[in-house]
């Protein structure tokens, strides 16, 4: 099977888990990585066996790179994939695509004019839980799905974050930090967003960080950390969906729950590849766990780069892509400006559902 040869862009917190999985994949060769901080890319190509650490000039330049992970911070996210994509490269990025919509989109009208392909996280709906989530209800076991619900409520990340400051900047926030997780889940086991209606506030206008080496620094909040949205999706399955930093007790709702006509779905926590997922059907007293029996259970951060490089490869289609990834950052944008104007958001985007996985793992005897 042929190799697609990778560079990282970006080695910070979330590069090991995408370093330590990529060469897991058989058609994936990590051959360099990159950050503005030479030091720590040195450190990261040490600890996990990549043979070139190097700039980012010198990264876009390497002719034998064909795809660029991109995990660098928010608000590089467009600037950078821009430039692995003027560079000749496929380029797949961390979540969100991009911090405005018309960097979104500037993106993939790059991509479309080089004739690459882009890709995004997240990638965790093609793990075994919500892909086993998606197939019953493919398989018709709530009946026609009716509603969802889904909650991301949560302390800030100044309490454990070592560098926190950039979730309370533009492009930051509960919504565009988590949202990615919860919509990209949404629209994978229900479609495409048509309307929005939303509610935002900024609860504490400065944070202070708890969490080492910065503990004691002020934050001061430029994005609303509490959002409360209502989703009318094209397939006439109404949801409502709150994100937010402000609950200093946590909570013990759901992530994600699914009403049918026939039964209710409990997805687990998008954020995560695994499980558990549970049924409850008409006439049953209780929710029943359900064996998770598609793709990957563990942390599988790479999956989608993998499915990605296999398309770029065959020439054919991939999930995680850079379609879907603008229709959420579109309705991340929307709750926003729903709430600002006091009025529905009408999404100018759609996207394709994203294609089941169908392969089964086996079961082991």
């Amino acid at each position: 099977m042929k190799k697609l040869k990778v560079g990282i862009i970006g080695c910070g917190n979330i590069s090991s888990i995408y370093m330590e999985n990529c060469p897991k994949f058989p058609h994936l060769e990590v051959v360099a990585c990159a950050d503005l901080d030479l030091q720590r890319a040195d450190s990261q190509a040490e600890k996990y066996n990549i043979p070139k650490a190097c700039s980012v000039e010198e990264l876009l330049n390497d002719q034998e790179i064909e795809l660029v992970i991109n995990l660098t911070i928010p608000k590089a996210h467009a600037s950078v994939c821009i430039q692995a994509l003027e560079a000749g490269k496929h380029v797949y990025t961390e979540k969100p695509l991009a911090v405005t919509r018309d960097e979104g989109s500037q993106i993939l009208e790059t991509a479309k004019k080089r004739n690459l392909l882009v890709g995004s996280a997240p990638d965790t709906f093609l793990g075994a839980g919500i892909q086993t989530a998606i197939h019953l209800i493919e398989q018709g076991e709530i009946g026609v799905p009716i509603g969802a619900s889904a909650f991301m409520i949560c302390r800030g990340h100044e309490h454990w974050h070592p560098d926190p400051a950039f979730y309370y900047d533009v492009g930051g926030g509960p919504m565009f930090d988590m949202g990615p997780y919860y919509l990209t889940a949404l629209v994978a086991l229900l479609g495409p967003i048509k309307r929005i209606s939303g509610f935002t506030r900024i609860s504490y206008p400065e944070r202070t960080v708890l969490s080492t080496p910065k503990a004691g620094t002020k934050i001061d909040v430029k994005i609303p950390t509490h959002i409360a949205g209502v989703i009318d999706f094209s397939s006439g399955v109404i949801g409502n969906i709150t994100t937010s930093f402000d609950a200093i007790g946590g909570t013990s709702l759901p992530p994600i729950e699914i009403y049918g006509s026939e039964g209710t779905l409990l997805v687990p926590d998008p954020n995560t590849f695994g499980g558990p997922v549970k049924l409850r059907k008409r006439d049953e007293n209780e929710f029943k766990e359900v064996p998770l029996e598609y793709g990957h259970a563990q942390n599988s951060r790479g999956l989608g780069v993998a499915d990605m490089a296999q398309a770029i490869i065959e020439g054919s289609h991939f999930r995680a892509n850079g379609k879907l990834a603008y229709h959420v950052l579109e309705a991340m944008h929307g709750f926003h400006d729903s709430s600002d104007s006091g009025r529905h958001y009408m999404m100018e985007s759609t996207c394709d559902r994203p294609e089941p996985v169908s392969i089964k793992i086996q079961k082991q005897r």
